[in-house]
């Protein structure tokens, strides 16, 4: 498999997830996105456990179950992107971690940062797999075609 090249050899356990870089090595075409190291899940209590629950205040009836993703095999989620890597092989790619960040928050905004700064929608040379920004920018409001 195709192993992450680290921005910094960083611990997922100090982080909520990082921000990449995917590219082609025989186009340079490139892909930027956002990936959670971890994933909360919401698991309903048991009898038992509301039972032993004490002190004043409402009792929560919900637990939050923190699982790791799939960082590790993941290749993001444009389409294009994904079936190039299917079709080539992902030994033609290489994944990149630009920024790991400690919150979600965080993780929006230097997702967007990269995106910009690398020209993602504005390049008219079509050399990103991106087509918009945070769903909001796309690059058919950026670019005019010939």
């Amino acid at each position: 498999m195709n192993e992450w090249l680290y921005w910094d050899k960083c611990s997922p356990e100090d982080y909520e997830g990082f921000v990449y870089k995917i590219t082609n090595l025989q186009t340079g075409k490139f892909y930027v996105g956002k990936k959670v190291f971890w994933n909360n899940k919401k698991k309903k209590l048991t009898k038992k456990q509301l039972a032993e629950l004490t002190g004043p205040g409402r009792k929560s009836t919900h637990e939050i179950i923190r699982t790791e993703s799939d960082w590790k095999k993941y290749w993001g989620s444009n389409k294009e992107l994904l079936n190039d890597v299917k079709t080539l092989g992902e030994n033609c790619f290489e994944r990149r971690i630009l920024k790991p960040c400690k919150t979600r928050k965080e993780l929006t905004y230097y997702e967007m940062h990269y995106q910009c700064v690398e020209g993602c929608i504005t390049n008219s040379t079509h050399h990103s797999y991106n087509d918009n920004i945070l769903g909001k920018f796309f690059r058919k409001d950026f670019v005019t075609q010939p």
